[in-house]
C-alpha cells in the first residue's frame, strides 16, 4: 500500500453516519449526515513509560487552546506531569479489508469491524433481524499487549467534539448498568462494558489524562474519552460501541424520520444492542473479509471494491415515511437524494444484496418524480408529443424536491445542470426491467407494466416523430431544457461524453434498454410491445455500426462532428451481460454486429494519446481529463468478460494506476471519490457509486 494514511468510511446500514479515520491530523471521525469528514481530533493511544502517550497520528492537538476562551489572562496550568507525541510512520501497520480496518503501533492495535450484509425486507421481517442489521453503530476493539510490563498501562479512545448545537456528554448515569461512555449531544455515543475503564470530559486529552478524579466529567471541555486500564503481563482487549441517533423528523417536503427509531429509543440503547451483540458482529465483519480475501481478485482490486463498499454505506439513508420505508442513498458531497444515475450503477450491488431497495426507488420515481413532456428538433420550436420520464434526483441535503421535480435540472442551458430527459428515462426502464428479471417479482411487473410501456413510447417519440425516419437514438430534446439541450450523467465532462442527442455512449444504453423491454413484453406475451422494442434495438444496432470510421472506433456523437473517443461505448452492454442474456453476446446472434463493432472500437481507443493516461490509467474521455472511477470499473468489467479482451493496459497496469488515484497523500482525505481530473480527487468526493467493482466478482 502506497499511502497508509488514507481516510475510510466506517458505517453502519442506513443510518446516514460514519466514523470516518484514517488521514492524518484532524481529519476524521464520527458524524451524521455530511458530506465530508468530520475533522476532529481523535484520540486513539497507549502509556509507554508512566504519563507518558503515544497516539495513531489522527489529531491535530493535544493541548487545544479552548481554555483562553475563559480565561484569557490567567495563568495556565502546567501540563508537563502528562507527555504526548505520535507514534512513528515506521512504527505503524495497517490492515484494510472489506469488514475490518486495523492499525497497529508498538503494543497498541485498534480495530474498526464495519458491518457488510443484506438488509431484510423491513414490510416482511420481524424486528429482531431488523435490529441486526440496523443498528446504527460499529464496533470498535483497543487492543493492549503488555505481556512484557510488570506495570499495568492506559489506553486511550476519545474525540474533541465540534458539534456548535450539543456540547459533549458523559452517558454513565443514562446507560444501563455496568456500561459507561460518553457522548455528543443525544445524537453520537461511545460505549464500554468493560470494568477497567471509565469515561472523562476535558478542554483536551491532556486535562482528561491529568484530572483528579472528582473532575473527570468537566462538562465545559469538549473532549470526551474512554481511560482503559491494561494489566500488567496480559494481552487485554477493550470492545468500544461508536453509536449514532437521531430522533424525529429528519427531512422536510416528505415529512420521514430515520427507520432505526422504531427499532431503538435512544443512543444509549443502540449502544446497549450493540455491545450486547458485538459478538455477532464481529464475526459477520470477520466473514466478510473471508469472503473477499479468499477470492480470485488482485489485491488492488481487493482494495478498491472494499473501500467503496465502505464509502457506500456511508451515505446509505432507510427512513421510515408515513409507515413505509424509503431507501435513500444520498450523492457523497453533494448530498443529492436517490441520484437516478447512480441508481442505475448502483443495481448491480443492491440488486445482490437487498433486491427490495431497488423496488423503493424505483416507486418513488414512478409515483412522485416522474413526468410528461414535449419533445423537440434542436433550432426549432415545433413541439411533438414526447411522453413519461423521470427526473435526475429527489432533492438534496434531506430536501425531499416537489413532485416532478429534481434540485439539479435547469431550462435553457445545454451544459451541467441542464435536465437529462433521454438519460433518466433510459435509467428507470432498464433499472425497472433489470428487478423484474432478477427477482422475478411479478406482482410488481403487474403493477407497472403500463408504466413500461410508456417508456416505450417514450422512447420511440424521442428518436423521430415520423416512424420510418427512426434510427434508435435520441434525436430530439426535452421541451423542459426551453431551448437549451439535454445532458447525460457525465455533466462535468465535455460534449463528448455531456451531450446526450446522438451520442455513442447513450446510443448503446438505450439499445440495452430496448433489448431488455423486448424480453420483458415477450415474456409476458405482449408480442406488439416486443417486436416495436425489437425493431428499435435492431435499427440502434445499424446506426452505430454504421457510424464506425476507417480504423474501426466510432465517434463519441454520431453524426455531428464530433471525433472525440470513449471509454463508455461499451457501458451500456452490463445490463444484457448482468442479467446472462447469453443470446446477446452469440457470435451468430442479431447483435453479433453491434458486439464486433464495439470490440473493435475498444481496441483502438485504449492506446496511449487516446483514452489512456501516460500512468496507465484509463481515460473515459480521449478529450477530457475528467475520468470516473466507478464506470472506469463498470467499463472494464465488461471489457473482460462480454468482449473477451484482458491484458495489462485492461488490468493489472491500470489497476495500479487506479489505486494511486485513491491513495494520492492529499486527495485520499476525501476517502472513495469518483471524479479523477488527471489522477487528482477533484469533484464526486466521499462517494457511494464505486461497488459497481462488485461486478468484478463474476470474473
Amino acid at each position: 500500500m502506497s499511502n497508509k494514511f488514507f481516510n475510510a468510511h466506517h458505517a453502519p446500514i442506513g443510518a446516514f453516519a460514519t466514523f470516518t479515520l484514517g488521514f492524518r491530523g484532524a481529519a476524521g471521525g464520527p458524524a451524521i449526515e455530511l458530506g465530508r469528514p468530520a475533522n476532529q481530533d481523535v484520540f486513539i493511544g497507549l502509556e509507554g513509560d508512566k504519563n507518558h502517550f503515544s497516539f495513531l497520528p489522527f489529531y491535530k492537538d493535544a493541548r487545544p487552546a479552548e481554555v483562553d476562551r475563559f480565561t484569557p489572562e490567567a495563568q495556565k496550568p502546567d501540563p508537563k506531569v502528562i507527555r504526548v507525541d505520535s507514534f512513528s510512520e515506521e512504527e505503524i501497520q495497517r490492515e484494510f479489508h472489506l469488514g475490518t480496518d486495523t492499525w497497529t503501533a508498538g503494543d497498541l492495535t485498534f480495530r474498526i469491524y464495519t458491518p457488510f450484509k443484506s438488509i431484510p425486507d423491513p414490510e416482511t421481517a420481524h424486528s429482531d433481524d431488523l435490529r441486526s442489521a440496523l443498528v446504527p453503530a460499529v464496533i470498535c476493539e483497543l487492543s493492549v499487549d503488555n505481556r512484557n510490563n510488570a506495570a499495568a498501562r492506559r489506553a486511550v479512545f476519545g474525540f474533541q467534539g465540534n458539534d456548535p448545537y450539543s456540547g459533549m456528554r458523559a452517558l454513565d448515569e443514562t446507560l444501563d448498568e455496568g456500561l459507561s461512555g460518553f457522548g455528543q449531544g443525544r445524537h453520537v455515543g461511545a460505549v464500554t462494558s468493560h470494568p477497567f475503564a471509565y469515561s472523562a470530559l476535558g478542554f483536551s486529552i491532556v486535562d482528561i489524562l491529568s484530572a483528579a478524579p472528582n473532575n473527570r466529567w468537566f462538562g465545559i471541555g469538549q473532549v470526551g474519552a474512554l481511560i482503559f486500564t491494561a494489566p500488567a503481563h496480559t494481552v487485554t482487549t477493550f470492545r468500544i460501541a461508536v453509536s449514532f441517533f437521531r430522533n424525529g423528523l429528519v427531512t422536510s417536503g416528505l415529512d420521514c424520520k430515520y427507520y432505526y427509531t422504531r427499532l431503538f429509543k435512544d443512543v444509549e440503547g443502540v449502544a446497549s444492542f450493540a455491545i450486547d451483540h458485538s459478538d455477532s458482529i464481529i464475526s459477520e465483519a470477520l466473514k466478510s473479509n473471508e469472503l473477499l480475501d479468499s477470492s480470485a481478485l488482485s489485491p488492488d482490486r481487493k482494495f478498491m471494491l472494499a473501500h467503496a463498499v465502505h464509502s457506500y454505506y456511508g451515505s446509505t439513508q432507510l427512513l421510515d415515511h408515513a409507515g413505509k420505508p424509503l431507501w435513500i442513498v444520498n450523492e457523497g458531497e453533494y448530498r443529492m437524494i436517490n441520484t437516478l444515475d447512480l441508481t442505475a450503477d448502483h443495481l448491480f450491488f443492491e440488486l445482490r444484496m437487498n433486491p427490495w431497495v431497488v423496488r423503493s426507488a424505483l416507486d418513488l420515481f414512478a409515483d412522485r418524480y416522474s413526468y410528461v413532456d414535449e419533445v423537440q428538433f434542436q433550432g426549432s420550436d415545433t413541439k411533438y408529443p414526447g411522453g413519461v420520464s423521470f427526473v435526475h434526483d429527489m432533492g438534496v441535503a434531506n430536501v425531499f424536491s416537489r413532485a416532478g421535480y429534481s434540485s439539479y435540472e435547469k431550462s435553457g442551458i445545454d451544459d451541467c445542470f441542464s435536465y437529462m430527459t433521454q438519460e433518466q428515462l433510459v435509467n428507470w426502464t432498464l433499472c425497472a426491467s433489470s428487478y423484474i428479471a432478477y427477482t422475478g417479482d411479478f406482482d410488481w411487473r403487474t403493477r407497472r407494466i403500463d408504466l413500461l410501456k410508456q417508456c416505450l413510447q417514450s422512447l420511440l417519440n424521442r428518436d423521430d416523430p415520423q416512424p420510418e425516419r427512426r434510427n434508435g437514438l435520441m434525436g430530439l430534446d426535452s421541451s423542459r431544457c426551453a431551448g437549451g439541450a439535454e445532458i447525460t450523467t457525465y455533466d462535468a465532462l465535455d460534449t463528448s461524453l455531456g451531450q446526450a442527442r446522438n451520442n455513442l455512449y447513450l446510443a448503446v444504453k438505450t439499445w440495452a434498454a430496448y433489448v431488455l423491454l423486448s424480453k420483458l413484453f415477450h415474456s409476458i406475451s405482449e408480442e406488439t410491445f416486443a417486436v416495436e422494442a425489437k425493431q428499435q434495438s435492431m435499427r440502434c444496432i445499424a446506426t452505430i455500426v454504421g457510424a464506425s470510421r476507417g480504423d474501426g472506433s466510432i465517434p463519441a456523437v454520431i453524426g455531428e462532428g464530433v471525433e472525440s473517443d470513449i471509454i463508455p461505448a461499451v457501458e451500456g452492454l452490463i445490463f444484457p451481460l448482468f442479467l446472462g442474456y447469453t443470446d446477446v453476446f452469440d457470435s451468430q446472434g442479431t447483435s453479433s454486429e453491434l458486439i464486433d463493432a464495439l470490440r473493435k472500437h475498444f481496441e483502438q481507443v485504449l492506446t496511449p494519446g487516446r483514452c489512456l493516461f501516460a500512468d496507465g490509467g484509463w481515460k473515459l474521455s480521449s478529450t477530457s481529463d475528467n475520468s470516473w472511477l466507478s464506470k472506469i470499473y463498470l467499463s472494464q468489467h465488461v471489457v473482460r468478460k462480454a468482449l473477451g479482451m484482458d491484458s495489462d493496459a485492461v488490468s493489472e497496469t491500470a489497476d495500479a494506476a487506479h489505486v494511486r488515484w485513491l491513495l494520492d497523500k492529499e486527495y485520499s482525505y476525501y476517502a472513495w471519490s469518483d471524479q479523477m481530473i488527471a489522477g487528482k480527487a477533484m469533484a464526486s468526493r466521499y462517494y457511494p457509486r464505486g461497488v459497481t467493482a462488485i461486478l468484478w466478482l463474476d470474473e
